[in-house]
């Protein structure tokens, strides 16, 4: 069984949000069999990758995600409207074919889970069914929180908050980038040390390609 997937009112969701922001008793969804056919298969392929099972709320899998046509997944579900805000306790996750927990109660435990090892041991055993012991850590008094997109009172993200989330995302990038670059220069210099007479071919500097040469057959 998946991380992430749940029911609300008989329908198959998927949980975006397990709680939202100033809104404990509230989360967001987006209803999987609804879904386009494009939104489905991509959001899918999403949620059963190891990404989506390791995120503590799918939306951070979905937004480190592109769709077919190169938008950002939940970018895309917010700009069609596609997630809904629904009252936790509605929302009943399905470790099992025979067992379901309401999803207020999930999250309680959860929440829990710093303060006492009662919560612990009670998720321990949900664990083996559902997979969200590893969702948060004790480490003393504190918990580790994951960063998590800023929601609006109406369930969905603002523009602000998408470019903030655009700019986290560049930035990442970046830093990617900068770190591929550095390993590119090491073996280039690994390259030349071998090699002296080794040719870099770059943008600016491409390989020259060798002429085809037609040989005449002479009667």
């Amino acid at each position: 069984m998946y991380k992430h997937v749940a029911k609300h009112n008989d329908k198959k969701t998927v949980l975006l949000w397990r709680q939202v922001p100033g809104e404990d008793h509230m989360c967001l969804v987006a209803y999987s069999d609804l879904l386009p056919r494009i939104y489905h298969d991509a959001v899918m392929k999403v949620l059963e990758s190891d990404m989506g099972q390791q995120a503590e709320n799918f939306s951070d899998a979905l937004f480190r995600s592109m769709m077919p046509d190169g938008r950002n997944c939940l970018e895309a579900l917010h700009r069609d409207g596609l997630i809904k805000k629904v009252p936790a306790n509605q929302v009943i996750v399905t470790p099992t074919a025979s067992s379901s927990v309401r999803l207020d109660e999930l999250n309680k435990i959860l929440n829990e889970m710093a303060t006492g090892q009662s919560a612990i041991d009670r998720m321990a055993k949900l664990d083996g069914e559902y997979g969200y012991a590893k969702a948060k850590k004790p480490t003393g008094n504190k918990v580790i929180e994951p960063v998590e997109n800023t929601i609006l009172n109406e369930g969905v993200l603002s523009d602000k908050d998408l470019a903030q989330d655009r700019l986290k995302q560049a930035a990442t990038m970046k830093a990617s980038a900068a770190q591929l670059m550095a390993e590119a220069e090491r073996l280039v210099t690994e390259a030349t040390a071998l090699d002296p007479t080794t040719t870099i071919a770059t943008n600016d500097n491409p390989i020259p390609k060798k002429k085809a040469t037609i040989k005449v057959k002479k009667d």
